[in-house]
């Protein structure tokens, strides 16, 4: 029994010390509290997405990922469906209408 719990520990950390992390940095249309915790939430769904943190005041969106589990096409495509640009990426329409006010470009943000 003893052996076979030392198994699964070695696998396990096997496991996780062969998932590569990276950093992608996205710049969005992101503008307030409402925008931060949105994108949080959203890109929370995406698998492969370890964490969210986004600048309010240069409106850069910095997420840690797994390379084998996603990539930054797919987290850019991700911020688009949430209602917000991603570099060169314009904001789904239909996302982006259904926006709070403070959200949407020339809106006034809040905290």
């Amino acid at each position: 029994m003893k052996y076979i719990l030392c198994l699964l520990l070695v696998l396990m950390t096997a496991d996780l010390a062969s998932a590569q992390s990276d950093t992608v940095r996205i710049r969005t249309s992101a503008q307030c509290g409402t925008c931060r915790q949105k994108l949080n939430r959203d890109l929370g769904y995406v698998k492969g997405v370890q964490s969210v943190q986004l600048d309010l005041e240069t409106q850069l969106l910095t997420v840690a990922y797994d390379q084998s589990r996603t990539n930054p096409e797919k987290i850019r495509k991700a911020v688009t469906h949430a209602g917000y640009d991603a570099d060169d990426m314009p904001a789904d329409p239909r996302a982006y209408h259904r926006l709070p006010a403070c959200c949407k470009k020339g809106g006034h943000p809040r905290e």
